[in-house]
């Protein structure tokens, strides 16, 4: 969580922002609350994308879809404009460190039956997803925040839109939508996804939860890539 700079709003719709909470490549992400009280997290599209119609119509309907996803294995959509200047969504700010921060801190790879509790919460959040006709695409460490109540996914419902401009180089890996080291094969061959690549990628984040390293190991995008794609998973 990072402070407000100079260059951010002080407000989105109804909400006073108040802190910095991240940035991929959808937009920024920012900590806010709404004059009511209660905290959300308001993502706000970047204004490159916010230009392009196809993005635009992309982005409305993955928003009315993600609406429909229940809260109680993924941080909901609360409220959002697809048709502002600059499109934003609001969802439920979930308290509690990312699956990323904790095996990468000194706790280091979950026991056993932590495992098998996460992979219970995250199984259930995929079938609240799947039920809501969306398929996540990017279930990683960083996507997965553990609280007392259980696992939640967050980034749900709304990176399809990105698929609509992968040729201005705005995601990652040559214009797909994924992160290297979790994606399926079919996502980094580029053919049709369906919602199969959501488990493979949640085999890829448990694996990674009880051995504490990655999956295809590291280095370069493209290397991993490849052996995404060409390997088995490492387990050991």
């Amino acid at each position: 969580m990072e402070k407000l700079t100079a260059g951010d709003p002080q407000r989105i719709g109804a909400y006073r922002l108040l802190a910095r909470l991240g940035a991929g490549g959808m937009g920024q992400v920012y900590l806010a609350r709404s004059d009511r009280g209660r905290t959300v997290a308001v993502k706000l599209v970047r204004k490159e994308l916010a230009e392009q119609d196809e993005f635009r119509n992309r982005f409305r309907l993955e928003v009315a879809a993600a609406r429909r996803v229940g809260g109680a294995w993924t941080a909901p959509v609360l409220d959002a404009n697809t048709e502002a200047a600059v499109p934003w969504v609001a969802t439920g700010y979930v308290a509690g460190p990312s699956l990323q921060d904790i095996v990468s801190g000194p706790h280091g790879p979950l026991p056993a039956r932590s495992v098998r509790i996460l992979g219970s919460g995250l199984a259930h959040a995929l079938q609240d997803i799947h039920g809501a006709g969306l398929i996540h695409r990017d279930l990683k460490p960083s996507n997965v925040l553990v609280t007392i109540e259980g696992p939640k996914v967050i980034d749900f419902g709304i990176a399809r839109a990105l698929e609509a401009v992968t040729g201005a180089g705005l995601t990652g890996t040559g214009g797909l939508v994924g992160s290297p080291g979790f994606m399926a094969p079919e996502q980094v061959r580029g053919t049709p996804i369906t919602p199969a690549c959501d488990v493979f990628c949640l085999g890829s984040v448990l694996a990674y939860a009880a051995t504490g390293h990655l999956p295809f190991g590291g280095g370069d995008a493209a290397a991993v890539s490849y052996r995404a794609v060409h390997e088995e998973i490492d387990t050991a």
